[in-house]
């Protein structure tokens, strides 16, 4: 008799508090719905070591440490139970008294859970089809070109490169001579990120104690790297495997410093954590909407802080002689990138039939040899990239495009208003689709 009344009892109390449990659920802020969408990226990211690309949140949201055998149990289900939990709990919000900062956290937050369900389906083994991952997981697919297009982009580049032969083979004799010697890489790189952060330091409002580590690395599939350590610091790294070309030099202390993830990262965590107290925005799980805005933002950035001739000027006055590089046909070289810079999209391509199933690695190097002119090493280190990243290629090109026409539809020609724009975008929640309304 003790034992049924025991159990009934029991059986009552466990009701009740989870009554209680989902009473109190319903009464949730966006904010703290945000903390417990911390604890299930970080504990997503105990599973997949390229998942949280940076947190710098509170300690106690952090998950116990798990054992690698426990790596090889995937919760799937726990975790894709939680993810709807919050999305309906976001979804039962009433934001009628939001203000447009406040609606598009809970818009931002709610597609973020969305690419957390995608990518703990795949990490259980899921496979989609390329369009629909970058969709899901980022909020946007690419166009598509036909192989004639980028035949027709090749005949423009023809016609500008000097020398005879084929377009590959008199691309790689131009530009070989626009390699910076191993023994100037570091001195460039510095000076470079220096004058890219006095420029944006200008025009943005940059927090006092913000600084970042340089660091040389190899066995990467990426050229460089930024790794975001919170307080308004990073550790920048950047990969030597293969020569560093002039323009890479202004390109990288750019897209991972100023005003690229550095300045994206600091302006994050100083309007929207600090500032709003909002700690979903301490984590950033990279396969996630956010990334496009991350890496778009990143890639516009280049031209906002050094537009096209102020970028050729002082890539002759500086980077050049720092290099040891004939800068007599500086003009001609950046001209050269620019037309083989349209050729982007063809990445985007050998991505998507590679990772489709629709063409072996080796074709996929090839593709990009021909249409993105890499030499046989990085076109393969390339195809690396597709493996780890998958379509998370998308983010580069496409989302430098997004963010460009967002940026230059709301100022026009006005060029420092386009930095109150920039500056916006950088500061608050914004996904794909969110750039379009």
């Amino acid at each position: 008799m003790f034992k049924k009344s025991f159990v009934l009892l029991l059986f009552i109390f466990l009701i009740g508090c989870g009554q209680s449990e989902k009473e109190s659920d319903k009464n949730l802020t966006v904010s703290q719905i945000g903390e417990r969408y911390v604890k299930l990226i970080l504990r997503i990211g105990q599973f997949d070591s390229d998942f949280v690309d940076a947190y710098y949140g509170p300690e106690n949201l952090k998950p116990i440490p798990i054992s690698d055998n426990q790596k090889r149990d995937l919760p799937s289900d726990e975790f894709v139970w939680e993810i709807h939990h919050l999305i309906h709990l976001l979804e039962d919000i009433d934001d009628a008294k939001f203000d447009e900062l406040d609606k598009a956290h809970k818009t931002f937050l709610m597609k973020q859970l969305m690419a957390a369900k995608i990518k703990v389906s795949m990490l259980g083994g899921s496979k989609l089809k390329f369009d629909e991952e970058s969709k899901m997981l980022y909020d946007a697919i690419a166009p598509h070109h036909s192989e004639e297009y980028f035949d027709s982009l090749l005949t423009e580049l023809d016609l500008a490169l000097p020398g005879d032969g084929s377009i590959q083979a008199r691309y790689k004799s131009f530009t070989d001579n626009f390699i910076i010697p191993k023994t100037k890489i570091d001195e460039v790189f510095r000076i470079a990120i220096a004058e890219a952060r006095r420029r944006t330091g200008n025009k943005l409002e940059l927090p006092l104690e913000e600084n970042f580590e340089l660091e040389y690395v190899t066995d990467k599939s990426w050229s460089g790297y930024n790794w975001y350590q919170g307080g308004y610091r990073s550790i920048i790294q950047i990969n030597t495997d293969f020569p560093v070309y002039v323009d890479r030099v202004i390109d990288l202390a750019s897209h991972e410093g100023y005003p690229g993830h550095h300045v994206y990262n600091m302006m994050l965590e100083k309007h929207l954590v600090h500032d709003k107290g909002w700690v979903d925005f301490s984590v950033y799980p990279l396969f996630s909407p956010q990334s496009l805005i991350a890496e778009g933002s990143a890639n516009f950035g280049i031209e906002m802080v050094f537009p096209e001739k102020e970028r050729v000027e002082f890539e002759k006055r500086v980077i050049y002689p720092l290099a040891g590089l004939d800068s007599s046909q500086a003009e001609l070289y950046a001209h050269i990138q620019m037309l083989r810079g349209k050729l982007d999209y063809a990445g985007n391509e050998a991505a998507r039939n590679y990772l489709n199933g629709e063409i072996t690695r080796e074709e996929a190097a090839a593709w990009l040899e021909k249409y993105n002119l890499s030499s046989q090493e990085r076109a393969l280190q390339r195809t690396r990239f597709f493996d780890q990243y998958r379509s998370y290629v998308i983010n580069y090109n496409l989302g430098r495009d997004l963010v460009k026409d967002y940026v230059i539809k709301k100022t026009g020609e006005d060029l420092e208003k386009r930095w109150e724009v920039f500056e916006e975008l950088l500061s608050t929640p914004k996904t794909a689709s969110m750039l379009k309304n």
